[in-house]
């Protein structure tokens, strides 16, 4: 790894980089002028590091550059893939190594949308570097997407300028550090400036990174609301899995997942099949969890999050980690990508949350300007009943004791099909409680494998999940 301890503007890193006599590469810039390396050309000394800038604006010389696309999109990753594909092989092939012993390539590419005319629309692209650290070593790639929220397209230029020149420096400078290079491409730049809600490592280099966790840093940091990934793991972009799809999600711990997640995901998914216009074909189902909740016990436990992506990614489910506290939010959001139908499945003790109007305090509206934003789209509420512990009274949607002055509220959205109660429930699920089976688990006690499916106890006891240790498997 190079290194530099001093905290630079965009153009001392870019300076620094250019008297870096190893460090050459290639600059294509497509859909909003050539503004990263601008700052290269500026900070002096360039000759050295540019090999070469391209912007092949026009869609027939980017064609015929780096191919047509099928589905005629521009601004996507398989675009900025190619890219980097084609400028990587041009250096290789017009360098000759042997006569620039030392030297190390890359190739910098973004392809962007920036904001419309009627300004509907702020704009989104596609940003990565393809980087050596060695001259025999493999290529190492860093890709990520980013949505701009300024309203000039002069400033989000300036802003992905800058972002370009970070993401270059943080590649050579903080190499061995993913979270500080992270961290480092919103320097001289402001998180309501420019989101980042797609981030991925890959290469000799990153070859032991878990892309969640730096989905979960994005997160964290508040660079992004929300990040997916699929059961295998790999980080994708919402606006892939969720454009014009129907959305069903479910929020919880999953700590670990038991059948009652399980019944509660199945029974809602019943019921929102039924809804008009949905079918399993357009269809998205989301497990939540919500930066509060990993946060619930102060810190960040990383593998403790790992584990339940883990165990969800077993059972096949798309996780979604959001920082989300209100569930108005999380449909919000969900409405970015989709103007089909959202369902949430819930349990009593989350419905009541959102009858309390202290929920709403930092909302300007109050709890009707959040109940119009949660029930837009004909969103519906599954609701799952819970046997209370102390007095073992089933509660649903009909003896729910809201507060006396949101009572009427409550009524008009249960008549109106709003909330719904989830009646094809198995009974025998009601009386599990997760916190239960977690000190079961830590504590070594037997009996709560027949709580949760087969091949998530198989996998807390494999990998020592959730507190266990085979110690409790030899006693």
């Amino acid at each position: 790894m190079l290194s530099h301890k001093q905290v630079l503007t965009p153009r001392q890193k870019a300076l620094q980089i250019n008297l870096n006599k190893n460090i050459y590469g290639t600059f294509s810039e497509i859909g909003a002028g050539q503004e990263t390396v601008r700052y290269f050309f500026r900070a002096g000394a360039a000759s050295k590091t540019i090999a070469k800038a391209i912007s092949a604006y026009d869609k027939e010389v980017s064609d015929s550059i780096y191919g047509k696309e099928p589905d005629n999109r521009y601004v996507s990753q398989a675009r900025l893939l190619k890219m980097l594909d084609h400028e990587i092989k041009l250096i290789e092939d017009r360098i000759d190594r042997n006569n620039n012993s030392g030297r190390i390539f890359f190739t910098y590419a973004n392809t962007v949308t920036t904001i419309n005319f009627n300004k509907t629309f702020k704009g989104h692209g596609w940003v990565g570097i393809r980087f050596q650290l060695q001259e025999s070593e493999a290529y190492n790639e860093i890709i990520l997407h980013v949505r701009f929220h300024e309203n000039e397209a002069k400033l989000q230029q300036e802003t992905l300028g800058i972002l370009g020149v970070n993401l270059i420096y943080g590649a050579f400078f903080y190499s061995d550090n993913p979270k500080k290079i992270i961290n480092s491409l919103y320097d001289e730049l402001s998180i309501d400036k420019i989101e980042i809600d797609m981030i991925n490592f890959s290469g000799p280099r990153y070859h032991s990174v878990d892309n969640r966790l730096l989905s979960l840093q994005l997160v964290k940091n508040g660079m992004s609301d929300a990040a997916v990934f699929r059961p295998n793991g790999k980080n994708v972009l919402p606006a892939d899995e969720l454009y014009n799809k129907n959305i069903l999600a479910l929020r919880g711990s999953f700590r670990p997942v038991t059948h009652v997640n399980i019944d509660m995901c199945y029974q809602g998914l019943k019921m929102f099949m039924k809804e008009k216009n949905v079918d399993h074909q357009n269809t998205k189902v989301l497990f939540e969890i919500t930066l509060s909740n990993l946060l619930s016990s102060g810190e960040i436990n990383e593998q403790d999050f790992l584990d339940r992506a883990d165990v969800l990614g077993k059972l096949g489910y798309t996780v979604l980690i959001s920082n989300f506290s209100e569930y108005y939010r999380l449909v919000d959001y969900f409405s970015r990508f989709t103007s089909e139908r959202i369902g949430i499945t819930m349990g009593v003790n989350n419905l009541l949350d959102i009858f309390e109007e202290s929920y709403y305090t930092g909302l300007s509206g109050g709890i009707m300007e959040a109940f119009g934003k949660l029930f837009k789209q004909q969103m519906r509420i599954y609701l799952y009943p819970y046997i209370n512990q102390e007095t073992g009274e089933l509660l649903n949607s009909d003896n729910l004791k809201v507060n006396e002055s949101l009572k009427d509220l409550y009524k008009y959205f249960k008549k109106n099909k709003r909330i719904v109660d989830i009646n094809d429930y198995n009974d025998s699920y009601l009386k599990i409680y997760g916190k239960q089976i977690l000190s079961q688990i830590a504590s070594g006690k037997s009996g709560w494998e027949n709580k949760m499916p087969k091949e998530v106890a198989d996998m807390i006891k494999e990998k020592g999940m959730f507190g266990y240790t085979m110690d409790f498997a030899n006693n």
